[in-house]
């Protein structure tokens, strides 16, 4: 998949995704109108489907809701890739079928720039650079689980 990035730095919480005053909301497409309002009030009206979320440390911290996730799922994002996850947060959106690749070089990646990524190698290419850069790829089982749309779809499927 190709995308052009939103960067972000460490220990963005899951208020910062969604803030609080919207988990009244439910689906989807009415938390993406919302998302990262208070950090990057741009990104609602701009974020384009199959852009990407690039990181530091740490991304998803704060409250293990699950909004979180469901607001970036409904941007139509590609994938989040970060230098590490919360783990209730990596683990909900995974669930709800959230792309995510953990990087330990998002430093050298921009706003703006184009990546594209495979998801089953963990390589990343920044397209706008000319670089490489390797991601901890994700067990097979884990991108089935993101290819299906998310858990229930996917076990929808096997059963």
């Amino acid at each position: 998949m190709n995308g052009r990035v939103w960067k972000f730095g460490d220990d963005v919480d899951t208020d910062a995704v969604i803030p609080g005053r919207y988990l009244i909301m439910n689906t989807p497409k009415e938390l993406a109108a919302h998302a990262f309002e208070g950090v990057r009030p741009e990104f609602p009206t701009e974020v384009k489907e199959g852009d990407i979320i690039v990181a530091g440390n740490n991304f998803g911290c704060g409250s293990s809701r699950e909004h979180a996730p469901i607001a970036l799922k409904g941007t139509k994002i590609s994938c989040v890739i970060a230098k590490s996850f919360a783990r209730i947060f990596f683990r909900n959106s995974i669930n709800i079928g959230v792309a995510l690749l953990e990087c330990p070089d998002t430093d050298r990646i921009d706003d703006g720039d184009e990546l594209s990524v495979d998801f089953a190698s963990g390589e990343i290419t920044n397209v706008t650079k000319n670089e490489k850069y390797q991601a901890t790829p994700l067990p097979d089982f884990v991108r089935g689980i993101m290819d299906a749309g998310g858990l229930i779809e996917y076990t929808r499927q096997i059963i």
